[in-house]
């Protein structure tokens, strides 16, 4: 029973081995010979052969894929890659060897789908580049590559092509300073920060993995963030609005900051809206609730704000630390710090607004709750000495008093005056609110 598993996968490598065979004749065959209708036989069975191949590789367990991609020509290897599921490919790459990745980093690359952008300087204006091989990116000189969910074939793609290795933005998720802020042997600076994505429905904290080699910055994110298209319009439009990849790097950590101080806008306008409904004289617990909820997605939003400008501010204080920046891009770099700092003071308020307008609803709750209750402790109250006139009325001595009247004149009388002895405790009650609300208003 325990060497089931190893017995299966070996007939699967068997055949997806002798579906690459088969492949291989069956192409041979249909081009040599003569047939009327070659293109549509050879559709044919490339369709069922992929089926099946694409089949077996599913069943197959990652380990046993690389082991097959080992035993595998060039061309096979990329061949069956290619049919590998996306999101089984990184199940599979911890097992591939050096020499595997190397081959599958050289493949041909896909320019339609790919998501790579790459900048350069004409004119002093940044314009994009169009990507088709390797040599139109190195001989085009870009100033930026920029790579948004790229597939592990695309991060090869440009690290082949210059001689560094992109991290994986799945992976990357180290928050001590350390790891997120270093300088290799060769000179490669690593910097790893969150940029703030603020959507109507979700605020989060997306991480950017930077990297400056050789007067490039390579930046790769897991999805498209408003900061990097606001960068790439001003860069485009204005002249000398960047002159090299680190004033691109700056620019993002810039504009950056300007997103956040828009979010905190945002929040603003939020917590003031709540604090119309909440300083209202009256709420009901279930606009108590509803308020309770906005206040903490404003909460949430600028709590992600402030770590926002704090991841910031390591990075650029990294920078100047670190001479990584020239001289006349020190005064920029320290205009950004000037800009986190008034944040600050923001983020801190607003915090402080946030906590006030919670008290004040959760205090709402509490008068809700306090009406209730003393609702009906008036009720008990009155009830109470009914329920020692119920209990005379209840026993046999009422009876021998009430010998010779009628019993339902002698009940209903009982009646009316268990109601009088109500209404009477009520007024009671009244009276002695009212001269608790003069004594506090003298």
């Amino acid at each position: 029973m325990p060497n089931e598993p190893n017995i299966q996968n070996q007939n699967h490598r068997q055949a997806v081995l002798t579906l690459l065979e088969k492949r291989r004749v069956t192409e041979e065959m249909v081009h040599k010979q003569d047939m009327p209708h070659h293109d549509l036989v050879e559709t044919l069975v490339r369709k069922q052969n992929l089926a099946r191949i694409q089949l077996l590789l599913s069943e197959m367990a990652p380990a046993e894929i690389a082991e097959l991609l080992e035993i595998l020509p060039d061309a096979d290897q990329l061949f069956i890659w290619d049919q590998i599921d996306e999101r089984r490919k990184e199940q599979v790459l911890p097992d591939v060897s050096a020499s595997i990745l190397h081959s599958l980093g050289k493949r041909a690359f896909k320019n339609d789908r790919s998501r790579i952008k790459a900048f350069e300087l004409f004119e002093g204006r940044m314009r994009e580049i169009l990507v088709s091989t390797q040599e139109d990116l190195i001989s085009a000189k870009p100033i930026w590559i920029d790579m948004v969910d790229p597939s592990f074939e695309e991060r090869a793609w440009v690290g082949e092509a210059y001689g560094i290795e992109l991290p994986d933005p799945d992976r990357v998720s180290d928050l001590e300073s350390s790891a997120r802020f270093y300088v290799e042997e060769n000179g490669e600076i690593h910097l790893r920060s969150d940029f703030l994505l603020d959507k109507e429905d979700v605020s989060r904290n997306v991480g950017v993995n930077f990297i400056l080699h050789q007067d490039i910055l390579f930046s790769v994110r897991k999805e498209e963030l408003p900061v990097f298209r606001l960068q790439r319009l001003r860069a485009f439009s204005q002249p000398n609005y960047v002159s090299d990849a680190r004033d691109v790097l700056l620019d993002l950590y810039a504009a950056d900051v300007e997103y956040s101080a828009d979010a905190l806008e945002d929040v603003y306008q939020g917590l003031e809206r709540v604090g119309s409904h909440v300083l209202s004289k009256q709420m009901t617990d279930e606009e108590a609730a509803r308020m309770l909820a906005d206040i903490g997605q404003e909460e949430d939003l600028n709590g992600r704000i402030r770590r926002n400008v704090l991841d910031t501010r390591r990075a650029v204080s990294f920078l100047m630390r670190s001479r990584v920046i020239e001289r006349h891009q020190l005064d920029d770099a320290q205009q950004i710090l000037r800009d986190i700092e008034s944040l600050d003071g923001h983020t801190t308020f607003l915090f402080g607004k946030i906590n006030f307008l919670m008290d004040a609803t959760v205090g709402f709750i509490n008068i809700n709750q306090n009406k209730v209750i003393k609702r009906l402790t008036v009720l008990s109250v009155v009830f109470m000495p009914l329920n020692v006139i119920a209990g005379i009325g209840g026993m046999s001595e009422f009876s021998m008093m009430t010998q010779g009247i009628p019993w339902p004149i002698s009940y209903a009388a009982f009646a009316v005056g268990m109601v009088i002895v109500a209404w009477i405790t009520f007024e009671l009650l009244r009276l002695a609110e009212k001269r608790e609300k003069l004594r506090l208003n003298k």
